[in-house]
């Protein structure tokens, strides 16, 4: 009996220990890579996303937002990144990038229903549409463009976010960077600059 005691015991710690190493601290947590910090608004939380747990993915978002991302006035408002970092060698056309994308914003729009008290006719399911570019971007393995047609949950109106979307490999590696830009500005306006700019910094770590 007490033999078995011990066994039950040295069980629930091992399990309960790996639980532990399982919980994701996105402070604590070292990007196997770089992406500028400066002028952003930053978080991290653990792929599959709380509220979009049917994206097939594991890993790690990682988000930029505009310094004016949630500010009406701003010509930033709604502008910002998210880069999944998710493991294996993920092989991305449009059909995948628009379900997943039209579920991620899903279930941000339910997730802010009560919290922001949203008329019911307002809800409406996301759109969204990419396409593959012919030639890819810079050292993209691929690189996708569309729009998000969706429910702006701040401003309790529609909106439609023009959406670049950069997927790479670094080597030695088995995972896929999946890096997304979102704005309603169209593409000629500053911030698509900006957003640019912060994926330029995005280099693999030596």
């Amino acid at each position: 009996m007490i033999r078995f005691f011990f066994i039950a015991l040295a069980v629930f710690v091992l399990h309960t220990g790996l639980r532990a190493q399982e919980k994701f601290d996105p402070v604590a947590w070292k990007a196997p890579y770089s992406l500028s910090l400066d002028g952003w608004g930053i978080e991290r939380f653990p792929i599959p996303v709380d509220f979009a747990p049917k994206i097939p993915y594991k890993g790690v978002e990682d988000v930029r937002f505009a310094t004016g991302w949630s500010k009406a006035e701003s010509h930033e408002y709604w502008s910002y990144a998210f880069l999944w970092y998710v493991e294996g060698k993920q092989v991305l056309d449009s059909k995948t990038i628009e379900t997943n994308l039209s579920m991620y914003f899903d279930g941000l729009v339910h997730r802010n229903i009560e919290k922001r008290a949203l008329p019911k006719d307002l809800i409406k399911k996301t759109k969204a549409k990419f396409k593959k570019l012919a030639e890819p971007q810079g050292e993209d393995e691929s690189t996708f463009t569309g729009t998000i047609q969706m429910v702006d949950y701040m401003g309790k109106q529609p909106i439609t976010l023009h959406s670049t979307i950069h997927v790479r490999t670094c080597p030695g590696t088995d995972h896929t960077i999946i890096f997304h830009q979102f704005s309603p500005q169209e593409r000629s306006a500053s911030v698509w600059s900006k957003l640019d700019g912060l994926w330029n910094t995005f280099h693999c770590s030596e």
